[in-house]
């Protein structure tokens, strides 16, 4: 009599499991009360609401419920899109504790944080970014966050994903002033964005500001010295494009009369307190209080000892990194003169200014060029290898002046640019913040006593050499923020 004991048994389970069921189906339906207590009902479209308002007691009671979190909508986005598109922090969190991926991807291969960036969510931008956010992550259109936020013109976000995207941050300045936001091009340059940046045609952000029509955009990369005498491979200036585009008005103010300070050789002390005034300038925006750092009152580097070692940045080429002191590039300038040198017969030289309405001039050595403070002390005719006679020597006109109030000189060829100086990268020791002028030529020594040679000044990047074993590597441009 064994089957009656199996039985009961049996009975005995399956009452459990009713129990079970019975247990679970009230609190579903308790669950259920309650998000109806709360004003929300168990649908996906509730869910997205509670969602977007920054309710996380609500996205509990859903989840109570057996609520599917990863949930889409229509976009195809998900609830963290959602919340983060609404600057819903507490959602948000929910979510991420919940089993979201912070970068999952929704509509258009988006991630939460670029749908924060489209809804100009500055602060969600930042908190994302702390969560570990991937910031280089792109949409099905191929653009990363830094550009989608330039392409939309969402200032605040570009000034905090500039830091995390520094190789792209020369095509985001590219890319505003195609679109003509001077707010964005004010953010990007903070982070080292270079006004001399050029697209493959050679254009530079003040060329195409100023071929689409961006009188706002055009302002500031003037004010922040853009050169409006730069040219094209074939010749073409910032108002030349302006003219051929149709905007006369902006050719104008791009094209007006040079103002004495263009046509002045400033000495290294007059640029020092150029640069740092910029940079203080960028960083008194951000900060409540004036900028700590200052340069030392010595102009160039040379010979002068900065701390270190630390970490080496990346080396250039594949050559072995060397210790060196930490060295942040801040700021870096290049200066054309708008004066031209046509030729040179004798002792007269044919030359004219760019914007002034005087045409060619002939001037000799000993006479100041007309309009200028500029002293010819110098001109002759030379032999060099010229790129548009197939590398055969070709003579070239040579003027040296020197400028009556600063007493700098400067030698111009013609058929070049007229340079006010050598590039120039305005460094800053991050273990004291003095300032220091860096140029092409230098040396320095860290505290160690190592020397080393700044081999080149480029807009984006300098290029520092180890005197003793020839190893070479980059300091980034970061900018007054960077």
């Amino acid at each position: 009599m064994t089957w009656l004991p199996r039985n009961i048994a049996g009975l005995v389970v399956l009452s459990i499991c009713g129990l079970v069921l019975v247990g679970c189906k009230r609190r579903g339906e308790a669950a259920k009360s309650d998000l109806g207590e709360a004003g929300y009902q168990l649908t996906a479209e509730d869910w997205f609401r509670a969602c977007r308002g920054n309710d996380a007691s609500a996205l509990k009671k859903f989840t109570a419920t057996r609520f599917d979190t990863t949930t889409r909508n229509s976009e195809g986005d998900t609830g963290l899109h959602v919340a983060a598109a609404g600057g819903a922090k507490n959602s948000a969190e929910f979510l991420l504790k919940n089993g979201l991926e912070i970068d999952i991807r929704g509509g258009f291969e988006r991630t939460p944080l670029q749908a924060a960036v489209l809804a100009d969510q500055t602060e969600m931008v930042r908190w994302m970014l702390r969560q570990g956010a991937d910031p280089l992550l792109k949409d099905k259109d191929g653009f990363k966050p830094l550009m989608l936020a330039v392409r939309e013109g969402k200032a605040g976000s570009v000034a905090e994903l500039g830091a995390y995207d520094r190789q792209e941050l020369d095509p985001a300045l590219l890319l505003a002033a195609l679109v003509g936001r001077a707010d964005v091009i004010d953010a990007l340059t903070n982070f080292g964005a270079s006004v001399y940046a050029r697209m493959e045609d050679g254009r530079t952000p003040l060329m195409v500001a100023a071929e689409n029509g961006h009188t706002e955009a055009v302002q500031l990369l003037l004010d922040l010295g853009a050169g409006r005498f730069t040219a094209t491979p074939e010749g073409k200036t910032a108002a030349d494009l302006a003219t051929a585009a149709g905007h006369p008005e902006i050719a104008a103010l791009i094209s007006k009369a040079p103002q004495p300070a263009e046509l002045a050789l400033e000495s290294p002390a007059e640029i020092a307190e150029s640069m740092d005034a910029y940079v203080d300038h960028a960083v008194a925006k951000f900060t409540t209080s004036t900028a700590t750092s200052r340069r030392s009152g010595s102009v160039p580097l040379e010979g002068e000892t900065l701390s270190g070692p630390v970490a080496s940045p990346p080396a250039v080429g594949g050559s072995e990194a060397f210790a060196m002191p930490p060295l942040v590039m801040r700021h870096y300038r290049e200066k054309e003169i708008p004066v031209s040198l046509h030729s040179v017969v004798g002792d007269t030289a044919t030359v004219s200014i760019t914007g002034a309405a005087s045409g060619q001039m002939k001037v000799k050595v000993g006479e100041t060029i007309p309009g200028t403070r500029l002293l010819v002390v110098r001109m002759k005719r030379r032999m060099e290898d010229s790129k548009v006679n197939l590398g055969k020597p070709s003579e070239i006109s040579v003027i040296e002046v020197r400028d009556r109030t600063s007493g700098q000189t400067r030698e111009w060829i013609s058929g070049f640019p007229a340079a006010a100086h050598d590039p120039l990268a305005l460094v800053e020791d991050a273990a004291t913040g003095k300032r220091y002028l860096a140029a092409p030529g230098q040396h320095f020594r860290g505290a160690d006593g190592v020397e080393y040679l700044i081999s080149d000044v480029r807009p984006n990047q300098m290029v520092i050499q180890e005197v003793a074993t020839g190893a070479v590597q980059t300091i980034p441009l970061r900018g007054p923020r960077g």
